[in-house]
């Protein structure tokens, strides 16, 4: 028989119980007083102002539309009527959720639910996660178990309700996030057919940053006479983000400066305009010693989670990433965005851009530009309503000197820390790291014509064949999977740990981290 946790025991939200100063406090907003001593504990003790605007609605149940910038605070805007309103409801039945929240992506899925999690423990409900990517049988095994909360991304929900895994007849309060996201990926069809699952009668709040694509059809057929707040809207400029328009001269000067930028000691992202750049260029950082871990589509979801875990810890600075695969992604501290590759519209602009100056923070972003991108640029930046002048830059100018701080030491390969580039490969296997591989052959013709000056060396013919087994096998002192070379590791060691950048410690790698091909 289903069971009730305990009986409600929260008052309703009305003006007169805001503090004398009238500035709002959790507990004045009517946040059950559990969830008020967990937010305490995690240095929440203010809400942001997209919070003080929708909980006295969505505590009472209504429905909700709520627009604002990423790193407003609207997770917590949601979660916490989320899991307030559901614990006074029977427990989950298996299979059959009682609350929903859909995400565009892994990352933000996972995010979602890390931020309900402790709010859920703390009135004794449970939360999981369901994406794609992964193998399904844990969250079959979690669905049979009953689960309260999902936080799913449409497609493998689908899935597991054709499969009848989930059902969401039960569904009594629903989620949508970043619904403008959903929209520009082409989610919207699925959306509705897992809205369209649940109870009318439920409660429903969604999340955009705007009402394009589709957005505004999915609030007049889902939401029922829903309040509207918009806080902080996302056309609007962030006060305290520095916007820096740097013009380099070709593509050497543009390498140049972007792994300067990647030197210091701060967290930072730089975005890419495809998947394949963002992995060459990440490798192309830990080839010159700077910490970096990639984000983008093609990885496994292991791999993201470990470049994730690594980047929020701080012992990776440097995350290189895509529009699609960073979305949603809240880490605080990152003090720098740069936009290696100027997006195509200003959305995405300003999505890439609000990675950084999160929660009042301040943050800066940097667009670099070619100057055939000139133009584009500087229509892109009108339309985000952002005012920039387009400055010339050298790499060793004093501007980016400045914002690069104080660097940080480089590192050989085989030290940087689990999630990044390269890590659990071996280098010698990579195009990054066969870049130095032309000189391998030229090495060995002048050993072979050493030897033929009556050097008393083999021959050249031994030479040769010599050097190609080594190219052929791995060394045997480190297994080749191990991302180690022996040789080849100390020579990334004194390439890279002298600072001589990308181009000495790919030429050492080269010429002996061949030997894992």
């Amino acid at each position: 028989m289903p069971t009730t946790r305990r009986p409600a025991t929260r008052a309703p939200f009305t003006s007169s119980t805001l503090p004398a100063d009238g500035q709002a406090t959790f507990a004045s907003l009517g946040v059950d007083p559990d969830l008020v001593a967990d937010l305490d504990a995690r240095g929440f003790t203010s809400p942001f102002p997209i919070q003080t605007a929708t909980l006295p609605d969505t505590l009472r149940g209504r429905d909700v539309l709520g627009r604002g910038r990423t790193g407003s605070g609207k997770t917590l805007a949601f979660a916490l009527p989320l899991v307030q309103r559901l614990a006074d409801e029977d427990a989950a039945r298996p299979g059959h959720p009682i609350g929903l929240v859909l995400a565009p992506t892994r990352e933000l899925a996972i995010q979602i639910a890390d931020t309900i999690r402790p709010l859920a423990q703390a009135l004794e409900l449970s939360v999981t996660t369901i994406f794609g990517g992964v193998s399904q049988k844990p969250q079959e095994k979690a669905m049979a178990a009953g689960v309260d909360i999902v936080v799913a991304c449409p497609g493998r929900l689908l899935d597991l309700m054709g499969q009848d895994v989930v059902a969401l007849d039960e569904v009594s309060i629903t989620v949508l996030d970043e619904a403008d996201h959903m929209a520009d990926l082409g989610f919207l069809p699925n959306v509705r057919r897992i809205m369209r699952a649940t109870p009318e009668r439920g409660q429903r709040m969604l999340f955009s940053a705007t009402l394009d694509n589709g957005v505004d059809t999915l609030v007049k057929e889902f939401l029922h006479d829903p309040l509207h707040h918009a806080i902080d809207p996302a056309s609007s400029p962030v006060r305290t983000m520095d916007h820096r328009v740097w013009m380099v001269s070709d593509k050497t000067a543009k390498d140049a400066v972007v792994v300067r930028l990647a030197s210091g000691t701060g967290q930072r992202i730089l975005f890419t305009r495809t998947k394949h750049l963002a992995r060459r260029l990440a490798r192309k950082l830990v080839l010159a010693g700077i910490p970096a871990v990639e984000l983008q589509g093609n990885m496994s979801q292991n791999a993201r989670e470990r470049a994730m875990a690594s980047f929020t810890s701080g012992q990776a600075h440097v995350m290189v990433a895509t529009d699609i695969a960073a979305r949603g992604i809240d880490v605080s501290g990152v003090e720098l965005v740069v936009h290696v590759d100027p997006p195509a519209e200003h959305k995405a602009y300003l999505h890439r851009s609000g990675r950084t100056a999160r929660a009042g923070a301040e943050g800066v972003v940097v667009t670099l530009v070619l100057p055939e991108q000139k133009h584009d640029v500087q229509v892109l930046l009108k339309k985000a309503k952002i005012t920039a002048d387009i400055e010339r830059v050298r790499p060793d100018d004093e501007s980016v000197t400045v914002l690069v701080g104080e660097e940080a030491p480089r590192l050989a390969v085989e030290d940087m820390p689990e999630g990044a580039a390269f890590k659990g490969e071996h280098p010698g296997r990579t195009k990054e790291g066969r870049a130095g591989g032309a000189g391998r052959g030229h090495s060995g013709r002048g050993r072979s014509n050493a030897a033929r000056r009556g050097s008393g060396k083999p021959t050249a013919k031994a030479v040769g064949k010599s050097a190609g087994h080594a190219a052929r096998k791995p060394t045997g002192r480190v297994p080749a999977r191990s991302g180690r070379t022996g040789t080849a590791a100390a020579s990334g060691r004194s390439g890279g740990s002298a600072g001589r950048g990308a181009g000495a410690f790919a030429r050492g790698a080269g010429r002996q981290g061949h030997r894992g091909r």
